[in-house]
């Protein structure tokens, strides 16, 4: 198997036939494709992503030629700084697993991180999942090292092992099927031996905590997840609102019921879009991804708890920017020194997450600059830009699904890594079950929310912008802590800033409209100051720490500090 060296000197010579300036990641990429075998090389050819193949593909793509007054091999060599970051990320892959020197397949590691440019449009043209691939081969010490020990006699343990991991599968072999690769050092068959033990069964299960509802996951493949037992709370929740119990018993009955139900639409939702295809696939995550809070809040309003329904919109926002990234960055902090991540996307995020805050605000700032508003125009002037954030929403979705997959990792879904084990009827039916005990546990909540306030002096802004959005998007908490436990920073990044964004630009316009047919008078977007401050401070932080791409635990604790100030100013409102 090639090291760094070897590769880098194959992607010179690519890029010198390419006519490029310098030695980028499809250089690297395409050397890699000449060289490689394994598992991740056989799914590529599979999908029929061959070198001849990506150089088509890069013809088309117009690659960067040397200008005119530039002389031939004058970059020649030298790698780009994405390139550069790619092989400093696959040394810290290598390092970590206990390879020196590294291999080339730890460089299509690292680019299978975060797949961009011509990678990234390769991946998807062939339906290539990045999550799937590196499932295949899994980083880990053990296996690499044994790969190396013998050394005297490499052809013949795949040969006797072959045939145990194919016909009668006992326990040990299939669980082991990371040592395949042993098979590869023989370069005359290549592309047959990880075939035989199909490897892509075992990691892709191993792969399920990157999903999205981790934790539910686990109902399918391994028994019943440690957090069923929060069912337990739905049937408690309706006894005590059936027998008129303790209001705070009943309101904290029903915010646990809240979470596995919450947690099951999540897994519902994107074993449908497994089903559906990566663009149909991310309109149903992106458009349910805060459905359970939004069905919270529609009953927060038909029970005319105005203040809560603005508090929440503003609470989830501050929740994902201040909680979620502070706990993920806390989390991922704690096995490395510093945290690096897609510098491009999250900026890209960041800065659509500022436009759809600042288009939020806008009905606030016209309400501070008229002495004696008119509660009517208000209400119109909300409408027409509940409407336009709308349609800047559906834009989104355009940009990031169809014309600027690539830029996102290639389309990839935030849950690509499920495995598809529910059909479409059952996952249809579990949303749809999940969804009306959402809406039985909300209205339960709403009704014990009025004997709450009044009994404890909890205000509705402190239960709108702290209590309801940990709830709804309690099982999103915990996804983006384990996937950036696990080194997946970019993924953590993508859903606290994909969230916030999703709230801006979907929930609260909706909530506005909704207010309307209900005929709740007032609900429009006019949120106290003191909400419309925390809003813009949540937003200029998350986007200083997205500047330089790298990040660490103790920013994680300085933004779980801010929120707990904020939190704290909302109890004495």
């Amino acid at each position: 198997m090639s090291t760094f060296d070897d590769l880098r000197t194959a992607a010179a010579d690519h890029a010198a036939a390419l006519e490029s300036d310098f030695v980028g990641t499809e250089h690297l990429f395409l050397a890699w494709l000449t060289t490689a075998s394994g598992p991740i090389f056989d799914a590529c050819s599979a999908a029929g992503l061959s070198a001849d193949a990506f150089k088509e593909l890069l013809a088309k793509s117009k690659p960067k030629r040397r200008g005119a007054g530039t002389p031939a091999g004058a970059g020649l060599g030298t790698l780009s700084s994405q390139a550069q970051r790619v092989m400093d990320l696959a040394q810290e892959i290598a390092t970590e697993a206990g390879r020196d020197p590294g291999t080339a397949d730890d460089v299509v590691l690292a680019m299978l991180r975060e797949p961009r440019g011509a990678v990234a449009r390769a991946l998807t043209e062939f339906d290539l999942k990045p999550s799937k691939l590196r499932a295949l081969v899994r980083d880990r010490p053990a296996p690499r090292k044994q790969e190396r020990a013998p050394a005297e006699a490499p052809p013949v343990a795949p040969r006797e092992r072959t045939p145990k991991a194919a016909t009668p599968p006992p326990p040990k072999e299939g669980g082991r099927p990371a040592r395949t690769p042993r098979g590869e050092e023989p370069r005359a068959e290549p592309r047959r031996e990880p075939r035989t033990p199909t490897p892509s069964v075992a990691p892709i299960v191993d792969a399920a905590p990157t999903t999205r509802r981790p934790s539910l996951e686990k109902h399918s493949s391994a028994g019943l997840s440690p957090f069923a037992v929060l069912y337990l709370a739905i049937p408690v929740a309706i006894w005590l609102y059936l027998t008129d119990g303790p209001p705070a018993a009943t309101f904290i009955a029903a915010c646990v019921g809240v979470l596995p139900l919450a947690g099951l639409m999540g897994t519902a939702t994107e074993q449908i879009a497994e089903r559906t295809g990566p663009t149909l696939g991310g309109l149903l995550n992106a458009t349910f991804g805060n459905a359970a809070e939004l069905i919270i809040a529609l009953a927060a309003l038909r029970a005319g708890y105005l203040d809560l329904v603005r508090a929440s919109i503003t609470g989830s926002i501050l929740g994902n920017l201040l909680l979620i990234l502070g706990l993920a960055l806390i989390a991922g902090g704690t096995k490395k020194s510093m945290l690096r991540f897609n510098r491009t996307n999250a900026g890209m995020s960041a800065a659509m997450l500022a436009l759809a805050v600042a288009g939020l605000v806008f009905p606030t700032l016209f309400h501070a600059t008229h002495p004696n508003p008119d509660l009517l125009t208000e209400l119109h002037f909300s409408e027409v830009v509940s409407g336009i954030l709308i349609f800047t929403y559906l834009a989104s979705l355009l940009f990031v699904l169809r014309t600027h997959r690539p830029l996102f990792g290639g389309g990839a879904l935030v849950g690509e890594s499920l495995e598809g084990t529910w059909s479409v009827g059952k996952s249809v039916a579990f949303l749809a079950v999940a969804t009306i005990g959402v809406v039985v546990m909300s209205e339960i909540l709403v009704h014990a929310v009025e004997p709450v306030i009044a009994q404890y002096g909890v205000s509705e802004v402190f239960l709108g912008l702290i209590i309801i959005p940990i709830i709804g998007n309690a099982a999103e908490h915990g996804t983006a802590v384990l996937a950036a436990r696990k080194g997946q920073t970019d993924l953590a990044f993508q859903i606290a800033l994909g969230s916030s964004t999703q709230i801006a630009l979907l929930v609260a316009p909706i909530l506005v409209f909704a207010g309307a047919f209900m005929g709740v008078p007032g609900m429009n977007l006019v949120f106290p100051a003191f909400e419309v401050i925390g809003l813009a401070v949540a937003v200029i932080i998350s986007a200083i720490i997205t500047l330089d791409g790298e990040s660490h635990w103790f920013e994680g604790v300085q933004l779980l500090a801010l929120y707990a100030m904020i939190g704290a100013a909302a109890w004495f409102i």
